[in-house]
């Protein structure tokens, strides 16, 4: 090959090179979201963008999942504490994971009282109560010296007294839903998928009147933990019993209403800290939901 045929097989070899989308370089792993459910491969994404939003739970339209004795934040935790679901987040990076005993020591509404250990040849009198091998004893009489474990007459078994009181599910009633919204250019069509629910307490329930983020959670993992369970994963139809759904089916068909947070930007602000007063951050949420949807109406000529 002579040296002017050589340049120009380099010259095409860089023109074809070039002329690949950078969204082709990637490889097989990277073009798909690992967290998200039937992710939409990277190169299908004509427009994309991450969002969060604010569910309340106690809002009317909310409350198939927030029935009574059938809180979705009750079925949640109770996966917790069993070890179903095992993944625990800090944040909605998905990335720094937080340790189960962490989590519990979140719920605590209010720490325990101290209830001092039963000693040999103390005196006690009547209403003082001891902890005797982990269990507590209130003493019925005046002037009891005897073994709380050993003397039913002279000392009761007081449980829970003096235990941590911890938040109760219905306490929990906000949710911070994390999701990519993405128009498919192949299937012309935008979805939502979502990438993880924050737990947490709002300011009227905590004892300091501060909003309490108790953990995020891969809502891969809630997907599955909901269909693994469609007799207790309930989501309730009010005005239809026949239509009641699984949660799952309830969060892929948007039967909830949320506000819009935040939505992704350089300095992660969210909404509220870039307009000067509540009103002001409460309609630009309003108009950034109708730009959304505005977005999505002009992708449809695409």
């Amino acid at each position: 090959m002579d040296m002017m045929k050589f340049k120009k097989y380099i010259l095409v070899v860089l023109v074809g090179f070039l002329a690949t989308p950078m969204q082709a370089q990637l490889s097989e792993l990277e073009q798909y979201n690992p967290n998200s459910i039937e992710p939409i491969p990277r190169y299908e994404h004509l427009f994309k963008r991450r969002v969060w939003r604010m569910i309340d739970l106690k809002e009317k339209q909310n409350k198939g999942f927030f029935a009574r004795g059938g809180e979705i934040t009750d079925f949640i935790l109770d996966a917790i504490k069993s070890g179903e679901i095992a993944d625990l987040y800090v944040n909605d990076s998905l990335t720094t994971k937080m340790s189960k005993d962490d989590f519990l020591n979140k719920m605590v509404y209010q720490e325990g009282l101290k209830i001092d250990e039963w000693q040999r040849g103390v005196e006690y009198y009547e209403g003082d109560q001891v902890r005797y091998n982990g269990i507590v004893y209130s003493a019925i009489f005046d002037e009891v010296r005897s073994v709380p474990s050993e003397a039913p007459d002279d000392w009761e078994e007081t449980p829970g007294v003096g235990d941590a009181i911890l938040f109760l599910p219905r306490q929990i009633s906000l949710m911070m839903l994390m999701e990519d919204v993405i128009f498919d250019k192949r299937r012309s069509r935008l979805y939502h998928k979502p990438q993880s629910l924050q737990l947490i307490i709002p300011g009227s329930e905590t004892l300091d009147g501060v909003q309490l983020p108790l953990v995020v959670l891969k809502y891969k993992d809630l997907h599955k933990l909901f269909k693994d369970h469609p007799e207790k994963a309930i989501w309730i139809n009010r005005y239809n019993s026949a239509e009641n759904k699984n949660f799952a089916d309830a969060f892929d068909l948007r039967l909830f209403r949320a506000s819009l947070f935040k939505f992704e930007n350089p300095d992660d602000d969210p909404i509220v800290d870039m307009y000067k007063n509540r009103m002001e951050a409460v309609m630009a949420s309003e108009w950034w939901e109708m730009q959304l949807m505005e977005k999505e109406h002009n992708l449809w000529e695409y």
